[in-house]
């Protein structure tokens, strides 16, 4: 859930740390400063999101992130609330750090030193400070199991810059990692809240940027960006002296035996999404049905390439893979689709196919990969896509020369110049069979509307997304993808609220 964004521009932590660095010794903003204007931008998200908090506990590390803490403490402290911190050394690292501990001490705070046997002190929240954002291992020790009395705890935490044990950059964790209600980021938003695991670690976030001046971020370019409402004038309204042929022609090939409601699913979603025609490439098994159920969709039996050309002559899209299957049919299918030079997406067993037998892509192609299909197509194993995703779909845009689309939990969008688009909508009821199908079907339908892919993947992701959260709504459990139809038909129409 994102909640205050203010600017779309995502940075790794050691842009960040430039960013800071930029403002104390260009700027002249004094470190302390700075963390006097985190503490006081956390404690004021703290009074807005939990009125009734009167008992406060703070979590605070060596460094800086403890001292965020600290004088978030001395400003609970001198507004009346009762506060005490748990502190992992009897020392903080740094000048400033330590001034904040002195400061919070000095204002009546109790520090108490925590060890293996400790435990979470009664409060009505927790304000976690252990580590920011330039952890990159795996927390053990005292802190680890410090982190894990928290998530046991039953009082909502609120942390700091980025929830202890998350990696900034990537979204992972590699041992105990801080369950937020919420997470206020300082400066500039870090591209590892928006993907992988910080959709269960930082709750709702927002961004404070502590009054760091523009001229801060001079010569440091974002390395991702949020997707927003921004994208709406991709879809402008439509004029009403058209016809079906203005907005194109999507042939969807797939629907192998048995696996024919793959490619209905993108199919019906390319029309919700304001194809002009979609015709269906399928097995002849799968027509008489999907002509029952929809009518609209031209669906043909093709029994190999030879039967699908007339198909693909007509089509100003083609996009394959859903329910296609890896033999002998879909194979011929592929090979033909690949061939074609139309704009191209590859979905599912396409993708698969594609990893078996690299072919050069056409010039406008989009790549929809899972986790387990990046692996296969970089020849290595999900784990290694999934520890640093945006090195992952980079890696895929570039080595295909196509636009990408890394699914999961914070979609990820790259081209091949290395331009990174982050998803941050979407929800866990989407983790359903055909979700995957029905993006196929939007972004292959504002492809076949000209937008070119870069676009069409962004917007198609969003689209997609926000659908399936308007679809989920409280009850994200049992989501159907067909439940998304509805809503993505109301959104192409209007994306902004």
């Amino acid at each position: 859930m994102i909640d205050e964004i203010r600017t779309t521009s995502l940075y790794t932590s050691a842009h960040v740390r430039r960013i800071d660095g930029a403002a104390i010794e260009r700027l002249g903003i004094a470190g302390f400063v700075l963390m006097e204007r985190a503490a006081a931008a956390a404690f004021a998200s703290l009074r807005r999101r939990w009125p009734q908090a009167r008992r406060i506990t703070l979590y605070a590390g060596n460094g800086n992130n403890g001292g965020d803490a600290f004088l978030l403490g001395r400003l609970a402290l001198q507004a009346g609330f009762a506060v005490e911190a748990v502190a992992i050394a009897d020392r903080s690292t740094g000048d400033d750090a330590m001034r904040a501990r002195v400061a919070f001490v000095a204002a009546g705070g109790c520090v108490h030193i925590a060890d293996a046997e400790t435990g979470c002190l009664a409060a009505d929240m927790h304000v976690d400070g252990l580590f920011g954002t330039g952890l990159t291992r795996a927390v053990t020790g005292v802190a680890a199991a410090l982190i894990d009395r928290l998530n046991a705890t039953h009082a909502p935490v609120l942390a700091l810059d980025v929830p202890s044990g998350l990696d900034a950059d990537t979204g992972t964790h590699a041992g105990a990692c801080v369950r937020a209600a919420a997470t206020v980021s300082f400066v500039a938003w870090k591209r590892g809240l928006f993907t992988a695991d910080a959709s269960d670690a930082c709750g709702a976030l927002e961004l404070a940027t502590l009054d760091v001046p523009p001229a801060a971020l001079d010569g440091i370019e974002a390395d991702a960006e949020l997707m927003s409402d921004a994208l709406a004038p991709l879809l402008p309204p439509r004029s009403s002296n058209v016809n079906k042929s203005r907005y194109g022609h999507v042939l969807a090939i797939g629907g192998d035996d048995g696996m024919g409601g793959a490619i209905r699913l993108s199919s019906e979603a390319a029309l919700r999404c304001g194809a002009g025609l979609v015709s269906v490439a399928t097995r002849a098994g799968n027509v008489s049905a999907m002509n029952a159920a929809r009518p609209e969709l031209m669906a043909r039996g093709v029994d190999d390439a030879r039967a699908l050309a007339p198909l693909i002559e007509r089509a100003s899209v083609v996009a394959i893979g859903p329910g296609l299957g890896q033999g002998e049919w879909g194979r011929g299918l592929f090979e033909a689709a690949v061939a074609s030079g139309r704009p191209l997406l590859l979905d599912a067993d396409a993708l698969n196919l594609l990893a078996q037998s690299p072919h050069a892509l056409p010039a406008e192609t989009v790549l929809t990969p899972h986790p387990g299909e990046a692996a296969r197509l970089l020849g290595c194993d999900t784990a290694a896509i999934q520890r640093d995703r945006y090195a992952a779909v980079r890696e895929l845009a570039a080595r295909y020369a196509a636009v990408v689309v890394l699914k999961g939990a914070g979609s990820l969008v790259a081209d091949p110049m290395g331009n990174v688009a982050v998803c941050p909508w979407g929800n866990p009821g989407m983790a359903s069979g055909g979700m995957g199908d029905v993006l196929t079907g939007v972004v292959a339908a504002l492809l076949a509307q000209r937008l070119k892919p870069w676009d069409a993947a962004r917007l198609g992701v969003a689209l997609h997304a926000r659908a399936g959260d308007l679809a989920a709504g409280a009850s994200p459990r049992g989501l159907l993808a067909s439940d998304l139809f509805e809503p993505l038909r109301a959104l192409a129409n209007r994306f902004a609220p």
